[in-house]
């Protein structure tokens, strides 16, 4: 086959650098986008923090014997150096810099001053290692039992087979030990606080916990039994069979019951650092209710005012008015021109940013107008990335991005943004529903119920017909899933 040379030409959708860094910043929170503007700025001299009295001289930074091939390499052409338009960085009217505010002064009730309190605490390995010194060990056997600590999970567990431990010893550490020696200092470390931690189980995790407790009362020992035997029958609330195994009246068993719920599963989960389930949610809107009529703000804390170095802007001034111009000085200039407009377009898209964010959350709070005045969840409609993206004018993967980790602040408490959006149901007069709803009443059901009888998915399918919601009993278990509500049988208390 012949070679031949063709011309040709295509269309092509391509996304532009600023769009896909407009991309990127939707997709960061507000707690985190403080930390994205400070890479930035450490990446981008040329752009800085706008403070009040701040005067920042690039002079001390620039260095004279700069050379700007290091990190810019132009291509060497005479037009390239010799066609150098600086008219738009040097003209007189330099308070152009406010146009690149990225905020403005319209709430003044919140006050950027104030900074949000973080929670500083030892970790839970440091609370572990800390208890470790007071071990009266030899060397060896302190390196050992500082891998068993290194080893556990951060819920507190040992989940390492004794041969992995003896064996990362033996190849990291050159230290012989044996599978009997680990498991002794292993009964050693299960006597630190938090009870429970370096627990192989579940089971061994609460009989650990027991054991603290063997003094405490009758109830402590006939749990420790019930553990110990018919764990998994306990499990899975057999109780009955317990009851007959053990000869336990209703009174012990109650007991029983509540000697083992009110220990820790997870012992590790709340020492030291930040629980998950207590982590701090910052959010990215507040909606204030004022008299009937709902005021929507963007939290601004994390996203400080920025601008363009004027000790940048100066050496190009100082180029401009210089009459010697040789190549060297020429590369500078080009460099600095690309830092500027590089902290330029930063800025724009932060700017950008946050009018896309206060665009979709307005078309939100429109569109859940009576969820927002009166926080009862049975009011929310039925709502779809696309129902906000068409109000908007947005693309559905931008309202996506939006909406991804972001929270809003309303007087009924904080919601994740996804918390609007649900699917519809019909009811038996054709109108549709939120499945938010069904799942609210769904729950208001369960919590309702008698405990000593809790209702089957059947029942509260039958429920929710009556109603007039038609669903399918399959879909109630999904949506009891969903809600994390375990099955009749698992919710059955004495």
């Amino acid at each position: 086959m012949a070679l031949s040379q063709s011309l040709q030409q295509k269309l092509l959708q391509k996304l532009s650098p600023q769009q896909i860094q407009l991309m990127k910043l939707l997709q960061v929170p507000t707690a985190n986008l403080e930390q994205r503007i400070k890479e930035e700025i450490e990446e981008n001299p040329a752009l800085e923090l706008s403070e009040e009295g701040h005067e920042d001289s690039m002079e001390n930074d620039f260095d004279e014997n700069f050379s700007a091939e290091e990190e810019y390499e132009p291509d060497g052409s005479e037009e390239e150096y010799d066609n150098i338009d600086i008219s738009e960085y040097v003209s007189e009217g330099d308070d152009e810099v406010a146009d690149y505010k990225t905020r403005d002064d319209h709430y003044p009730e919140f006050d950027d001053k104030k900074v949000t309190p973080i929670r500083a605490e030892s970790s839970f390995f440091d609370v572990l290692y800390d208890q470790l010194r007071t071990l009266d060990v030899e060397e060896n056997q302190f390196k050992i039992a500082e891998q068993i600590v290194g080893s556990l999970d951060d819920d507190g567990y040992l989940r390492r087979e004794l041969t992995s431990i003896v064996d990362d010893l033996a190849f990291r550490q050159n230290i012989i030990t044996s599978e009997a020696e680990v498991e002794g200092l292993i009964r050693q470390i299960q006597q630190f606080d938090p009870p429970g931690v370096a627990a192989r189980d579940l089971r061994e995790c609460l009989l650990l916990q027991l054991e603290r407790k063997r003094n405490e009362g009758i109830g402590v020992e006939m749990a420790i039994k019930v553990l110990d035997k018919y764990f998994d029958e306990f499990t899975k609330k057999h109780y009955e069979k317990i009851q007959r195994a053990l000869n336990l009246t209703d009174n012990e068993l109650k007991e029983v019951i509540s000697q083992i719920i009110k220990l820790n599963p997870k012992p590790g989960g709340n020492v030291g650092g930040i629980n998950k389930a207590e982590s701090y949610i910052i959010p990215d809107f507040f909606v204030i209710n004022n008299g009937g009529k709902l005021e929507l703000s963007l939290n601004s804390k994390n996203a400080p005012d920025l601008r363009v170095s004027e000790g940048y802007r100066e050496m190009l001034k100082d180029y401009d008015k210089g009459s010697k111009k040789d190549k060297r000085q020429k590369e500078a200039v080009l460099f600095i021109k690309q830092k500027i407009d590089s902290a330029k377009w930063f800025i724009d898209m932060i700017k950008q940013r946050q009018q896309t964010l206060l665009n979709t959350m307005g078309a939100i709070l429109n569109y859940q107008q009576n969820f927002f005045l009166t926080g009862d969840e049975t009011e929310l409609r039925p709502m779809i990335l696309k129902d906000i993206a068409e109000r908007t004018g947005l693309d559905i993967s931008t309202v996506s991005r939006v909406a991804n980790s972001k929270f809003v602040q309303t007087e009924f408490g904080t919601y994740r943004l996804k918390f609007f959006f649900s699917e519809s149901l019909s009811t038996e007069s054709g109108e549709e529903v939120s499945t938010r709803e069904v799942k609210k009443i769904l729950s208001d059901f369960i919590d309702a119920e008698d405990k000593r009888k809790p209702l089957a998915d059947e029942t509260l399918t039958d429920m929710l017909n009556e109603k007039g919601y038609n669903i399918a009993r399959r879909t109630v278990a999904k949506y009891r899933e969903q809600l994390n509500i375990p099955v009749a049988r698992l919710r059955k208390q004495l």
